[in-house]
């Protein structure tokens, strides 16, 4: 059969593009071997994605790893004289965990890299670069920009503690404003001060207006400093084509980037496809006083882009959203409201068995899911939108955003055990529970040793036939718990039903859902005022 390039794989048409756009803009491939020396990792391992790597013993004794990170090895060997910028591209495959499948994943990027001396130029380069990519891959696409600086002077103008950081960092890339004003304020902030960091959550949109609204909230020469980046960023952008959004809730890694940082999305994937930014930290620990800025784009993700769901074959002739709602009570609670909103459908999903109901007049689809896996369709992009305890939520550890707290379903987390129960210090504590991942944390965090046992119902009999010390389980009014003589020990986290989007999702049908999100507050208010 004759060779035809329509034969190839996205990923592979894209390898073609992005090579052919980075060595036209002055960028040389930068080859390297599958191996690194684990010490490397080790001695940097506050810059990787993960602590976990693959390691081996070669033939002379040394403890070599397959590489998780392309980065770290050219910030490594690069070494740029003063007055030099590096322009480097490459595609390599890296080895990192996968949750999904609780094993190690092989993942093909290609990226670009400009180290040395970085200023304005360079910036400007590396970013009209990453549209540009983005644009090469031919589908609709969106790249939201942000500013560490912007946030790192945020932080020092509130007086926000070191040790908080990184955990109102991660509220801030949720989106999560219940907990974050939360753990502002659990932080030592004011009330005024953790106003003013939930402001941030506001500072999401259109370049150019959310522009104007961050340079009116400047409270240091630091933040000042990043509205001035981005303001000079603008031009570059505004020729780039797609659509250019400024989310100062895009956070990256504390100790990776330390200036501007974008993610790209392309309409139909459910993650990020393109991730990069600033990392002058990560440079100048192999060369001091130079600077780095580059991306990485992730080929893997194109293999789902042509494979739309056969639910979504029918042009509606509408934008509609995908919601996955949880069979049962809560399911029933959350369609009720929405339906009181505009989002009823004229098909009663109770009296069907059909697990797809829409109403294409509305811009509305459900999905009928079993509640524990609402958090897996958002995440994963089948649905756009969920409700979905938090209970469930965090035990799936889902990268989601995570918008509203509806307050339904409330109850909490607890420990519980039986009456007169008292922990001995000298063994690991036996814990039954079908929330594992929820009961690790917590023990964790108290660093305390346990056995987990892992049930699915019933929680409440392995104390009593001695299976376990004390079970973690939900608890709503502990009736349960009295009855067959438990009691709580220990209340550690609240538990209602949570709004959750799928990150790439956002990008494109941002506005119907902060139209839904706007019209559900308000209904939930008025309910609470009624009370």
């Amino acid at each position: 059969m004759e060779f035809s390039l329509e034969h190839l794989q996205p990923k592979e048409h894209a390898s073609f593009a992005l090579r052919s756009l980075y060595e036209t803009a002055g960028c040389r491939k930068y080859h390297m071997g599958r191996f690194e020396e684990y010490s490397l990792y080790q001695e940097n391992r506050s810059f990787l994605s993960s602590e976990q790597v693959i390691t081996f013993t070669d033939l002379d004794g040394r403890l070599l790893a397959l590489k998780p990170d392309v980065t770290l090895s050219i910030a490594k060997t690069a070494q740029p004289v003063p007055g030099e910028t590096l322009r480097y591209y490459y595609h390599e495959n890296v080895y990192r965990p996968s949750a999904e499948s609780h094993t190690f994943k092989e993942i093909s990027q290609m990226g670009l890299e400009l180290l040395g001396a970085v200023g304005e130029a360079e910036v400007q380069q590396a970013v009209c670069l990453a549209a540009q990519s983005l644009a090469a891959l031919g589908a609709e696409w969106v790249l939201e920009v942000s500013h560490m600086g912007y946030l790192f002077g945020l932080f020092d103008a509130l007086g926000v503690p070191e040790a908080a950081r990184a955990q109102l960092l991660e509220k801030l890339r949720q989106k999560n404003a219940h907990e974050l004003r939360a753990a502002a304020l659990s932080a030592g902030l004011s009330e005024t001060a953790a106003d003013a960091l939930c402001g941030v959550l506001e500072l999401s949109g259109g370049y150019a207006a959310t522009l104007s609204k961050a340079a009116a909230l400047c409270r240091n020469p630091a933040m000042t400093a990043a509205v001035a980046e981005l303001t000079a960023l603008a031009p570059t952008l505004g020729k780039a084509g797609g659509s250019i959004r400024l989310d100062l809730t895009l956070a990256g890694e504390m100790e990776y980037y330390n200036g501007l940082v974008f993610q790209g999305y392309l309409k139909a994937l459910p993650r990020p496809l393109l991730k990069g930014g600033r990392y002058d930290l990560l440079l100048q620990k192999f060369t001091p006083g130079a600077g780095a800025i580059g991306f990485a784009v992730y080929l893997d993700e194109l293999d789902r882009l042509n494979a739309m769901p056969p639910v979504q074959h029918q042009d509606t002739g509408k934008v509609m959203l995908n919601v996955a709602l949880p069979k049962g009570r809560l399911g029933d609670k959350v369609y009720n409201l929405l339906a009181g909103i505009g989002y009823g459908c004229p098909e009663d999903y109770n009296a069907t068995r059909k697990l797809v109901v829409e109403n294409p007049a509305a811009g509305i689809r459900y999905f009928l899911v079993k509640p524990s896996d609402v958090a897996i369709y958002v995440e994963h992009g089948a649905a756009d939108v969920g409700i979905v305890g938090k209970d469930i939520l965090t035990e799936a550890a889902a990268d989601v955003y995570e918008l509203l707290d509806t307050g339904l379903g409330r109850c909490r987390m607890c420990v519980a055990a039986p009456a007169g129960y008292r922990d001995d210090p000298s063994r690991p504590v036996r814990v039954a529970t079908k929330f594992v991942n929820i009961a690790k944390r917590y023990y964790a965090s108290m660093g305390r040793d346990i056995d987990i046992i892992k049930l699915n119902g019933s929680i409440e009999l392995a104390p009593i036939l001695g299976l376990s010390d004390v079970i973690v389980d939900i608890v709503e009014t502990g009736t349960t718990l009295r009855e067959n003589g438990l009691q709580v020990v220990t209340e550690f986290m609240p538990i209602s039903a949570r709004f959750i989007a799928n990150k790439a999702s956002y990008q494109f049908k941002h506005r119907q859902m902060d139209t839904m999100l706007e019209k559900l507050r308000d209904t939930l208010h008025k309910q609470e005022e009624e009370k």
